[in-house]
């Protein structure tokens, strides 16, 4: 009797097993001749060579469809059983359109002709800039872009960062080492990267290097080949600092610069990287520029009404008609 043990660590056992080890009791049916044993995040299969040898195919097959879809259900754990352990069975729908599967079986795709002009761009061009205004999707649509390279196996790792400055606060001293420091500043590159990929996966992938999200800062001297680099906020990168960045593509990468001119943290002395290169690379071959508007947002409503009332404000701003008290306060409120 042949004895395997299969580890699972960079899964959730309980979305591989199913609820109430819904999927895992189908595994044991099928296979009637051999001993399952599902303990934490390992399993251990005792029986025949050739019997453990066509279990492990239809596990394998089984983490490919929850790698493809972010979920696996009994239902698709009895039509993988079904195929005979060949191939995962064909959809029932289209998914062309789909970049990739999330957690808990979410759908990312191009949500916005501008978005989906990011994707047919990344496609053709190593280098991309996208600009528009908050909650346009830049920024996530770029990083499940690299996520599915990762996992199509077009790139070795991704590589994140961000300029590290505050948005017109001081925020003084930060407790915590190098990393508890930074963190916050690469906040919503997390957010995007838990949408796409499993906490253990995750986990795995930072710890390894296959994923690494640094300060812009520490990009210099570094030649980022074989991998996606996503350059976010980059309207808070100086001039310096961008042709820094770029200057780091190696032979095979693919890079993406994501910002919006209309939200510079930078100091007054101080231009925009962003800004200008939108005039110097604007027409060099297998660069593209793609600028992102209003019509692309979605975040709630009112951030598209926000957007157009900031960039259309009233001739006249001023407190003329706004009530005397309301203009120096309540005098009944000063006196407390």
């Amino acid at each position: 009797m042949t004895e395997k043990i299969i580890s699972i660590e960079t899964y959730n056992p309980l979305e591989i097993f199913g609820v109430n080890d819904a999927n895992l009791d189908l595994l044991k049916s099928h296979f009637p001749k051999i001993k399952i044993v599902a303990r934490g995040t390992e399993i251990k299969v005792l029986g025949s060579k050739t019997e453990i040898q066509d279990f492990e195919r239809v596990f394998q097959l089984m983490l490919m469809h929850f790698e493809r879809f972010g979920k696996i259900s009994a239902s698709d754990t009895r039509d993988l059983l079904s195929s005979d352990g060949e191939e995962i069975p064909a959809l029932a729908y289209d998914n062309s359109d789909v970049l990739i599967y999330g957690t808990h079986g979410k759908v990312i795709k191009a949500r916005s002709p501008n978005q989906q002009r990011m994707v047919d761009s990344a496609r053709q061009n190593d280098l991309l800039f996208a600009i528009g205004p908050a909650g346009t999707g830049k920024t996530y649509t770029a990083v499940a872009l690299a996520v599915q390279a990762l996992k199509n196996k077009e790139v070795r790792r991704i590589i994140l960062t961000r300029p590290a400055v505050e948005a017109g606060e001081n925020l003084g001293f930060l407790p915590g080492d190098l990393k508890d420091k930074l963190d916050p500043y690469l906040q919503p590159l997390y957010d995007a990267l838990r949408d796409m990929l499993t906490p253990p996966k995750l986990l795995g992938y930072l710890e390894d290097g296959t994923i690494e999200i640094a300060p812009l800062a520490f990009m210099r001297g570094r030649t980022l080949d074989n991998a996606f680099a996503i350059l976010d906020e980059a309207q808070n990168a100086t001039e310096n600092q961008l042709k820094m960045f770029l200057t780091r593509m190696g032979r095979s990468a693919k890079f993406i610069v994501t910002g919006d001119i209309t939200q510079i943290d930078l100091p007054r002395n101080q231009s925009s990287g962003l800004v200008q290169v939108t005039r110097i690379l604007r027409n060099i071959p297998g660069i593209e520029f793609i600028f992102l508007n209003e019509k692309d947002i979605i975040r709630h409503k009112l951030v598209t009404r926000i957007i157009k009332a900031y960039s259309n404000p009233p001739t006249n701003i001023n407190n003329t008609n706004i009530p005397n008290d309301e203009q120096h306060g309540n005098k009944d409120q000063l006196q407390l």
